[in-house]
């Protein structure tokens, strides 16, 4: 068109997009009059014989959310944008003639332009035999199913490009053409077209949407009643509800937070949560083994039928998300989505504790007898662990379930706390004193022996054993006595210490830790295991076992019954 003429030509007519869906069912084309468009892009020379070499720049056809020319877009722009980066949102298919600069393919190529005149994706006509001005006119096909924009010349596929217009455009667009020719002379004509897309304007449609919408409408809160009154029959999903917002809650406002996913990145990484990835179940859930990234993970999944399931989340996801110690499990992520209570943690390849201590003599893998020093690292590190939580964090924090299962090891058998309680005041001093037992003697804490005075406690049998004056006989005979005697009885006069009926007499963990570490000597522990007494006095100052940091006295003074 002569540079004098409205460079730009848009249709008074809106058009919807909504992400994913084909908003343009046939762009450029009709398929019931089977007249595509018709371009004609000439130098004027052609007609009026006077060379006016090398002729305009080209024509676009362009969907944009703004009617309106934008100012300075004559020339290179081709009526589309102009050099501000923050125009009108637009996406063009130009037919471009003229090499304007080194972004520009050629002087005859087709583009797809978004918001900028430099193409995010061009093709050569030349490669398919079309040339924009030879005055031929090119019947061109523009398609777009919600996904894929593709671009036909003289039926044949010359672009095919990705494209989401939801993505870069308005939900209402105008349609139509531009075009530029410079300070050239050249003739650019659409000689016809047609266009069919989701018109959402006029009043019919209006109707038909009001005819759509209503029973829509009356269905969805019919659902809704439906929903509300099936929530009120499930605590549960109340539960789980509530516990989403509080930990939404708590987590913003953590200053180290642990990432969270989605479930489809845990489902993906479990391999859709398959049997054959199980590391274990327990009373709150399944653990899996996952990939994501390059490592391995291990993933929760908190059973949904599991009351305490969401003050357990709650509690690791808040509290322990915060903590970092070589001895704990380190929580790396959770995940709360479609009912599901998620948490990540790093994997640990040699699994539980109880698995190595507690199995079959009859065992033919000898990988799962520990050697006494290992038994001693594996103490003093669930040790350091539980002194840390006592005594070295900002707040103190109260384990609850110490036992053999939940010790984790990794793949040097270092020992790692993990599976927190609720943070309830429970004694966990004396539920490692049981651990030590279990992890010295290699028996459970309930299970019968072959010794007669086992009496269904490893507690009880053990102090046995120390009144008899042969507290090593109970060393785990797999050893088969490789191990320091001394070393085995300070040990195991600690767990009877931290056993002992009243809580006032047990140890702090950071005499524990002393004691594991050889600095001070084993508490005093009477031959005849004392007899629980409700309530529990507590002894003098003098006996009251205590330790000192700064001017600070820590006393582990809670009372509990066991």
């Amino acid at each position: 068109m002569p540079s004098k003429l409205p460079p730009t030509f848009l249709m008074e007519y809106t058009l919807k997009i909504n992400r994913g869906e084909p908003c343009i069912r046939n762009l450029l084309d009709s398929r019931k009059t089977a007249t595509p468009l018709l371009l004609s892009i000439q130098p004027l020379s052609s007609i009026s014989k006077k060379t006016t070499s090398p002729g305009g720049e080209g024509l676009a056809f362009i969907i944009a959310g703004n009617s309106t020319l934008p100012a300075n877009s004559e020339g290179r722009w081709l009526g589309i944008v102009n050099s501000d980066p923050n125009g009108s949102p637009v996406v063009a298919v130009e037919f471009d003639k003229r090499k304007s600069d080194d972004q520009d393919l050629d002087d005859n190529h087709v583009g797809l332009d978004i918001n900028g005149i430099n193409s995010n994706a061009s093709v050569y006509l030349t490669d398919f035999g079309f040339n924009i001005s030879g005055g031929r006119d090119l019947r061109v096909l523009l398609q777009y199913d919600g996904q894929n924009l593709s671009v036909r010349v003289n039926e044949t596929l010359v672009l095919s490009q990705r494209l989401d217009l939801y993505s870069y455009l308005p939900k209402k667009v105008f349609v139509g053409f531009s075009a530029s020719t410079s300070n050239e002379t050249q003739l650019n004509c659409v000689k016809s077209w047609e266009f069919s897309g989701t018109d959402i304007g006029g009043e019919g449609n209006l109707l038909w949407v009001a005819w759509i919408m209503i029973p829509v409408v009356i269905l969805v809160l019919f659902i809704g009643v439906l929903f509300y009154l099936y929530r009120r029959t499930d605590p549960i999903e109340e539960d789980l509800e509530g516990a989403q917002r509080n930990i939404e809650d708590e987590i913003r406002r953590s200053d180290f937070a642990p990432k969270k996913f989605r479930f489809s990145e845990l489902k993906q990484a479990t391999g859709n949560f398959s049997p054959n990835n199980k590391l274990g179940k327990g009373g709150f859930g399944t653990v899996y083994n996952g990939s994501w990234g390059n490592k391995d993970v291990a993933v929760k999944r908190v059973s949904k039928k599991s009351n305490q399931g969401k003050q357990e989340f709650i509690a690791e996801v808040t509290t322990i998300g915060n903590l970092n110690h070589k001895n704990l499990v380190k929580l790396i992520g959770w995940c709360y989505e479609r009912r599901e209570l998620l948490l990540v943690y790093e994997y640990m390849p040699n699994g539980s504790l109880d698995k190595y201590i507690f199995c079959d003599e009859k065992a033919s893998m000898v990988e799962s007898r520990l050697n006494w020093e290992q038994r001693q690292n594996i103490i003093q590190g669930a040790a350091q662990a539980l002194e840390y939580l006592h005594n070295g964090c900002q707040k103190r924090v109260l384990h609850r379930d110490i036992k053999a299962s939940n010790i984790m090891l990794d793949s040097e058998f270092i020992a790692k706390l993990g599976d927190f309680g609720r943070a309830t005041v429970e004694t966990d001093v004396y539920s490692f004193g049981v651990l030590i037992l279990e992890v010295v003697c290699g028996r459970k804490p309930g299970n019968k022996s072959e010794q007669k005075n086992y009496n269904n406690s490893i507690v009880n049998w053990l102090w046995e054993h120390y009144k008899n004056g042969k507290i090593t006989a109970a060393v785990d005979s797999r050893m088969d006595e490789n191990f320091v005697e001394n070393e085995a009885e300070r040990v195991l006069i600690l767990g009877l210490a931290c056993c002992h009926p009243n809580p006032h007499y047990r140890p702090c963990m950071r005499t524990v830790l002393q004691v594991l570490l050889g600095e001070v000597d084993p508490p005093e522990v009477p031959q005849e295991r004392p007899s629980f007494v409700w309530p529990a006095m507590p002894p003098s100052f003098t006996q009251m076992d205590y330790s000192l940091k700064g001017s600070q006295l820590n006393t582990f003074t809670e009372i509990e019954g066991r």
